[in-house]
């Protein structure tokens, strides 16, 4: 039983100090606050804040339940060993055991301290220096992160998707959302992919190199997260357009957003309507500056001064090698796999995991 009683005094120690570092107390003061506000007969008067708080306080639950549960399990754990009954030993190692588990699977969280990391995420990928190569590897990456979000049961959305002329993308993004820590799990695939391969579109099916940049940010849902002054905007609308130029709108529903300040340049044309492709095209622009004041350590985002040097070509992140070997190599952990067509399914856990513990 001292063993026992060792066992159980570590774990609430740990547990202790875990709820402490995510807030449980602040968190389980926010839920109860939000939910008596969505008892008020008027709640749903307001139909986008009271979705706004409904959001909120179901993301509070998800991720306090867990911590509230387990630290009471633990407390009553506590007291049952304190009653030294040697005829429950077994049942109470095999208790503890799975308190245990519960603990280190819950814990993987407590690594996630930034400011934005329970955020979704917003996953832009823009095809570089290869041609119709780059724009295919683009669409390749694209499906990566899709069957990624797949098999974490998350939701992705399409906001915006520029194909390319023969094959693949341009460019895309895309939203990810229905999970804790989505921004926090995504935000280190940040930078530039590079993929070697024999060239499906070379006559000669020669070696190719191609490059993709992906850009991670937090989805900034409420505009006070990120307050942009309207006189730094440039708004202009245009009739959106398909592959080869086929027109898909009769209207001028396609909205491009210009950050003056930093030059920084939003398109959205996915959806028919031009408020909706203004509103989500405002959405991306908070976000990306968002991680552009994090990157500059600014207060304001009036004091950016541009898009920072960090996304650029230069920042390659990994490679993705299919020929003359096979290999999936993070130059940033030295993380590497010779199974590169489990990653492009979407394998992408081993890597996410291998920077998370070099942060």
């Amino acid at each position: 039983m001292e063993e026992l009683k060792k066992r159980i005094e570590a774990l609430q120690n740990e547990v202790k100090k875990a709820v402490e570092k995510i807030g449980l107390t602040a968190l389980e003061a926010e839920s109860k606050d939000l939910k008596e506000r969505m008892s008020r007969p008027e709640f749903w008067q307001a139909t986008d804040k009271a979705q706004e708080v409904s959001k909120r306080e179901a993301d509070i639950t998800r991720r306090a339940d867990p911590w509230r549960n387990l630290k009471k399990d633990v407390s009553e754990l506590g007291e049952l060993i304190g009653l030294n009954d040697l005829s429950l030993q077994a049942e109470l190692e095999t208790r503890i055991s799975n308190l245990e588990s519960r603990y280190s699977e819950l814990k993987q969280e407590l690594q996630f301290t930034g400011p934005f990391d329970d955020h979704d995420a917003l996953l832009s990928i823009h095809a570089g220096a290869g041609g119709t190569d780059a724009q295919d590897w683009a669409q390749m990456l694209l499906r990566m992160y899709t069957r990624w979000a797949e098999r974490h049961k998350l939701k992705t959305k399409s906001l915006d998707l520029a194909s390319g002329e023969e094959a693949g993308i341009k460019s895309a993004t895309i939203k990810i959302s229905g999970g804790d820590f989505v921004y926090g799990q995504l935000v280190g695939e940040h930078g530039v992919h590079r993929l070697v391969r024999l060239s499906p579109f070379n006559a000669d099916h020669l070696r190719q190199t191609s490059f993709a940049k992906v850009e991670v940010m937090p989805a900034i849902e409420k505009p006070s997260e990120a307050e942009i002054d309207e006189q730094d905007l440039r708004i202009d609308v245009f009739r959106a357009g398909g592959r080869g130029g086929q027109s898909v709108n009769t209207t001028d529903s396609a909205v491009r957003v210009t950050h003056v300040p930093t030059g920084m340049t939003i398109t959205i044309q996915n959806e028919r309507s031009q408020l909706q492709n203004k509103e989500t095209a405002l959405s991306v622009l908070r976000s990306k500056l968002t991680v552009l004041q994090l990157e500059q350590h600014a207060k304001n985002l009036s004091e950016l001064k541009g898009p920072s040097q960090s996304a650029e070509w230069g920042n390659q992140i990994r490679s993705y090698v299919l020929h003359p070997y096979k290999q999936v190599k993070d130059l940033r952990t030295g993380y590497e796999t010779t199974e590169p067509d489990k990653v492009l399914d979407g394998n992408l856990d081993p890597l996410i995991n291998a920077w998370q513990q070099k942060q």
